[in-house]
C-alpha cells in the first residue's frame, strides 16, 4: 500500500553569487539525503544563486548562471530517483519571479513562483521580484535551450499548483508565505495536500526562533499534515546571519530539529513518517472536513513516482521530540561568532584586530571572538574537514590543528589597548587581564604623542589652543579634544590591522572590529569615524542590557573572571581628564539617559512606530510609578533631540550583525532622514499641551480630595 514516506530537508551555508560553491553544497545535501533513504529533498530559498544577491537579481548573468547550475543538477546521476526541490530566480514573460524548480529524473515537474514576497524590515523582495497573483492558475513556461536539451521538454507547468505522486500530495510554500495571514497551506490542506514544504531565507533575531517553530507546528495542528522547512544558514554577504533551524513537523508536533547555530556548511534532516497518521488525524476534525468539501481545488501535476515503498509495514517512523531553544545569552555567544567565522574565511583575511578599552562593549566583542574560537575547535574535533581547511589557510599552516581555543585565539585575534593621559590604570589592567584569559595577542600603546601633534597643527594654524572644560575651556573645545582622541584611535586601529602581522613576520592583514552597541548608535553616543568605524561590528545590533547578561554568561561558561570587574565598573569613554587619578566621565551622565531607558525608546520608536507624541502617551502609563507627566515629556524631548541631531552618524555606521528589531541601521533596515528639524516644534507643542491638560486634571482631582 505504501504508508511510510522518507523526506529530507536541509540548511545550507550558501553565498551570494558563489555558483560553484552553492552547487557543491547542494550536491552534498542531495547525496546525504539519498544515503539516508530520502525520496524527496528540499533546499533553502534561492539556494542556487544565494539569497542575498540584491540588485544582482536585475542582471541577466544571475539568471543565466542559475540555469547553468540547474543544468548541472539535472544531468548528474546524484539527482536520479529523488524529487529535488531547488530555489532560483526565473524570468517568465519578462517578469522576474522567486521560484522553486521541482524536478525528477531529468524532467522538470513544476516551477512554482512565490506568492507573498517579504518586503519589510531587512527584506526588499518587491524591488527585484513580482509576486504570483494568479491563485490556482498554471501557465506554460518555455524552457531555455540548455535545459530543453537535457529534459527533452519544450514547456513545463509554471504557477500555483501541487504535486500528486502515486502515494500522496505535496504543496510548496516559500518563506514569507508561512508568515502571511492567508498562508497557502490552509487551502492546500483542505484540498488534500498532505505534505507542505517551505523553503526559507529567514535570518536570526534574538528571541525569534520560537516564533518560527510555533508557526510551523500550528500549520499542521489545526489541519493535520507533514510540514518540512528548509532554511539558509550563515553569512551570505551582508549584515544578516541566517540561522538554519531546518525542521520537520507532523500534526502539530516537531519530529526533527536542525541546529540554529553551526559551522557545518551542509546540514540535512531526514524523517520517515506514516501518511496514515495524517489521515487519521484529519478524520476526526469535522470542521476541517466540512470546509474541505467546499474548497476550490488546486491544479495537480501528476508524478509517476512514490515517496514510500510498497512493503513498508515494518519501517520505523519518527516520533515527536521537544524543541530546545537557546537562551538570549547563548544566541549572542553563538550567532555573531558563526557570522564572524564566515566573514573571516570568506574575506580571506588572517584574523581580527579589536581596540580593547576594558569596558563592557569591547569586552563583549572579544568574548564573541573567543566563542568563535571555541566553535572552530569543537567543529574540528567533530570531524568538520571544511573548518579545518579554512583554519589552516587562515593561520598559513597546512599541518595545523586547532584544539585549544586560547591557542587558536592567539593566532587569529589581536587586541590593542590605546591609552591616553585620560585613561585610568583600572581599564588598562582589565583589558590586559581579559586578553590573557582569552589568549589574544595583546598590544599596549599610548596615543598622547599623536593627539598632541594633531592639536599642535591646529594651534599653529589658528594661534588658539583648545582646552578641556575642567581647565576653563568651552563645551565645543572639550568635545573637539575628545573627538581627536577617538578618531586617532580609529586611524591607529587600521594601521596596526594592516601591519601588525607584517611586523611579526607573518602574512596577511586583520579585519578591524567595532564595538558600539545598538543603544549607543540609536542615541548617537559615538564619535563619527572613531573606533566605532571598523570593518564589521558583531554587537552593533545588541542592546547594552543583553550585553551585560552575555558578559555574566561568559563568566559562568568560559570562566573569564576578568569580566567581573568589567561588569561592576560604570561605562565610560575616558576621553576627559581624570580627577585625582579617577574617572570622572560616565556614559549615562553624558547621554542624559540610562541604557535601560534607551532600550525602551528604541523599541517604541521602531517596533511600536511611535513618534514623539505617541511615545509620550505610552510612557506616561508605563512610567507612571516613577515619573510625572512633565518628567516623561522632558525625557522624550531629550531623546528625540539627541536622536535627530545625531542621525547623520547612522549613514556611516559600521556594518553590524543584525540581532534586534529596533536597530537604527540606515543601510536598509531603518530608513529615515538624516537631516531633521531638531526642534520638533509641532510635536513637542502637542506633548506640552497634553502635559498641561494632565496637570490641570490632576490638580482638580487633588483639590476635590482635599475638600
Amino acid at each position: 500500500m505504501g504508508r511510510a514516506v522518507t523526506v529530507a530537508t536541509c540548511a545550507l551555508n550558501q553565498w551570494a553569487l558563489d555558483f560553484e560553491g552553492n552547487l557543491e553544497r547542494i550536491f552534498r545535501s542531495i547525496d546525504i539525503a539519498k544515503s539516508k533513504g530520502a525520496r524527496y529533498r528540499l533546499g533553502p530559498e534561492l539556494e542556487i544563486c544565494g539569497y542575498g544577491c540584491s540588485d544582482h537579481y536585475y542582471e541577466s548573468d544571475t539568471l543565466l548562471h542559475s540555469f547553468q547550475v540547474l543544468e548541472k543538477l539535472l544531468t548528474s546521476p546524484a539527482t536520479q530517483d529523488i524529487i529535488c526541490d531547488v530555489g532560483m530566480p526565473v524570468l517568465h514573460r519578462n517578469v522576474r519571479y522567486n521560484c522553486r524548480v521541482i524536478f525528477l529524473n531529468k524532467k522538470i515537474l513544476l516551477i512554482r513562483p512565490k506568492i507573498s514576497l517579504a518586503n519589510g524590515g531587512n527584506y526588499r523582495e518587491l524591488r527585484w521580484f513580482t509576486p504570483w497573483s494568479k491563485a490556482r492558475h498554471v501557465e506554460e513556461y518555455f524552457l531555455p535551450r540548455i535545459i530543453q536539451e537535457v529534459t527533452g521538454q519544450e514547456t513545463v507547468p509554471f504557477g500555483d499548483a501541487v504535486l500528486a505522486t502515486k502515494d500522496t500530495c505535496l504543496g510548496a510554500e516559500i518563506c514569507e508565505e508561512l508568515w502571511a495571514p492567508n498562508s497557502p497551506h490552509i487551502e492546500m490542506g483542505l484540498d488534500g495536500v498532505e505534505i507542505f514544504t517551505n523553503s526559507s531565507g529567514s535570518h536570526h533575531v534574538l528571541r525569534k526562533a520560537h516564533t518560527r517553530v510555533d508557526l510551523v507546528n500550528s500549520a499542521t495542528a489545526k489541519n493535520g499534515g507533514i510540514y518540512i522547512l528548509a532554511n539558509q544558514k550563515g553569512c551570505d554577504g551582508d549584515r544578516l546571519y541566517y540561522d538554519g533551524c531546518a525542521m520537520i513537523s507532523m500534526n502539530g508536533e516537531t519530529v526533527a530539529q536542525g541546529s540554529q547555530f553551526s559551522l557545518d556548511d551542509v546540514e540535512v534532516l531526514v524523517a520517515t513518517l506514516d501518511l496514515e497518521d495524517v489521515r487519521s488525524y484529519r478524520a476526526e476534525i469535522s470542521s476541517r472536513n466540512l470546509a474541505a468539501s467546499k474548497v476550490n481545488p488546486y491544479p495537480r501535476v501528476k508524478v509517476n513516482f512514490a515517496l514510500s515503498c510498497p512493503d513498508d509495514v515494518a519501517v520505523p517512523t519518527c516520533m515527536p521530540i521537544q524543541w530546545r531553544h537557546h537562551s538570549p545569552e547563548e544566541e549572542i555567544s553563538l550567532g555573531p561568532a558563526c557570522w564572524l567565522w564566515d566573514y573571516l574565511r570568506r574575506s580571506k583575511q588572517a584574523g581580527f584586530l579589536l581596540p580593547l578599552s576594558g569596558g563592557i562593549d569591547s569586552s563583549a566583542t572579544a568574548c564573541i571572538v573567543y566563542s568563535m574560537c571555541h566553535q572552530v575547535c569543537l567543529a574540528v574535533k567533530n570531524g568538520n574537514a571544511d573548518v579545518l581547511a579554512d583554519a589552516r589557510r587562515i593561520v598559513n599552516d597546512e599541518t595545523y590543528i586547532p584544539e585549544d581555543p586560547r591557542e587558536f585565539c592567539k593566532r587569529v585575534f589581536t587586541t590593542c589597548y590605546m591609552a591616553s593621559e585620560n585613561s585610568s590604570q583600572d581599564t588598562c589592567n582589565r583589558a590586559k587581564l581579559l586578553a590573557e584569559q582569552i589568549g589574544s595577542y595583546h598590544i599596549n600603546l599610548n596615543i598622547d604623542a599623536a593627539v598632541k601633534a594633531v592639536v599642535g597643527i591646529f594651534s599653529v594654524v589658528t594661534g588658539r589652543t583648545p582646552r578641556f572644560s575642567v581647565y576653563g575651556g568651552s563645551s565645543r573645545e572639550s568635545l573637539a579634544l575628545q573627538n581627536v582622541q577617538a578618531r586617532i584611535r580609529m586611524v591607529l586601529a587600521y594601521l596596526f590591522a594592516q601591519l601588525t602581522l607584517w611586523a611579526r613576520g607573518m602574512p596577511g592583514g586583520l579585519l578591524v572590529l567595532g564595538s558600539a552597541n545598538v543603544d549607543e548608535s540609536l542615541r548617537g553616543y559615538l564619535t563619527k569615524y572613531d573606533c566605532s568605524s571598523a570593518d564589521i561590528n558583531p554587537i552593533g545590533g545588541i542592546s547594552k542590557t543583553d550585553l551585560k547578561n552575555f558578559i555574566q554568561y561568559c563568566i559562568e561558561n568560559f570562566q573569564l573572571t576578568a569580566l567581573r570587574s568589567i561588569m561592576s565598573a560604570p561605562p565610560t569613554a575616558e576621553l576627559e581628564p581624570l580627577v585625582d587619578g579617577q574617572v570622572a566621565q560616565t556614559d549615562e551622565t553624558d547621554m542624559g539617559m540610562t541604557y535601560a531607558e534607551l532600550s525602551v525608546y528604541g523599541k517604541l520608536r521602531k517596533i511600536a512606530k511611535a513618534g514623539p507624541y505617541s511615545m509620550f502617551c505610552k510612557l506616561i502609563n508605563m512610567w507612571k510609578e516613577i515619573c510625572t507627566p512633565r518628567e516623561v515629556a522632558s525625557k522624550v524631548k531629550h531623546f528625540f533631540r539627541m536622536y535627530s541631531v545625531n542621525r547623520h552618524k547612522m549613514t556611516t555606521l559600521t556594518p553590524s550583525y543584525h540581532a534586534e528589531n529596533y536597530s537604527p541601521d540606515d543601510n536598509r533596515f531603518d530608513l529615515r532622514p538624516f537631516l531633521y528639524n531638531t526642534s520638533w516644534s509641532w510635536q513637542f507643542r502637542c506633548i506640552d499641551k497634553q502635559v498641561n491638560a494632565l496637570c490641570l486634571r490632576d490638580g482638580f482631582i487633588l483639590k476635590l480630595f482635599t475638600v
